[in-house]
């Protein structure tokens, strides 16, 4: 909840709230540097954590994305402490957008999106993950097909050995029932079935 006793630093610009985020990867490092480069930079509002960024729970990312509105802007001191991938920073640069907000890094002047050239950026940047996705599509297709065409079966591990299946198919036809002979194979039931589906 915005809080309206502080309303914090209004961007100028804007007139929205100036929040800074700021965070470390461990317990070890400190947040005094980037707090004091985001009060510099004018934000008051500041939300700060002290979390990997390869985890994907940051509790005080989330609070300052639901905080936002239309017209505040978002302070960091540099990109990789707000993401931890370039998906990563697009997704968050996304959510920031949407709500009407702008993205600003003080260690890229380039990375804000409360200038044209800002969004021209993050719109490149947005165009070569998508194209850097489609490739790595493409590539992993092209391996599994030709993987199949050499043999490999994808998918879970058989559980069952042919021995097993031919087994199993007999005590069926001898009238035991399914559940009786995956009981005796120490398997479940749907295992058994799959197994004795034809391929």
């Amino acid at each position: 909840m915005r809080d309206d006793n502080d309303p914090g630093t209004l961007d100028p610009i804007t007139g929205g709230l100036m929040l800074g985020y700021a965070r470390v990867s461990t317990d070890d490092q400190d947040l005094t540097l980037q707090r004091d480069h985001l009060r510099v930079a004018g934000c008051n509002k500041l939300f700060a954590e002290k979390v990997s960024g390869a985890r994907r729970a940051r509790p005080e990312l989330d609070r300052m994305l639901d905080h936002l509105r239309p017209g505040d802007l978002v302070i960091v001191t540099r990109l990789d402490r707000l993401a931890r991938s370039t998906r990563d920073l697009l997704d968050i640069a996304e959510r920031i957008q949407i709500t009407g907000a702008g993205l600003r890094s003080l260690a890229e002047p380039w990375a804000d999106t409360s200038s044209p050239a800002g969004k021209m950026i993050l719109t490149v940047m947005a165009g070569i993950a998508e194209f850097e996705r489609s490739l790595i599509i493409d590539r992993t297709r092209s391996g599994r097909v030709a993987a199949k065409a050499k043999g490999v079966r994808f998918g879970p591990k058989r559980v069952l050995t042919p021995e097993q299946i031919t087994h199993a198919r007999q005590l069926i036809e001898g009238e035991q029932s399914v559940a009786e002979v995956a009981r005796l194979l120490g398997v479940h039931r749907a295992t058994l079935y799959r197994a004795l589906m034809p391929q």
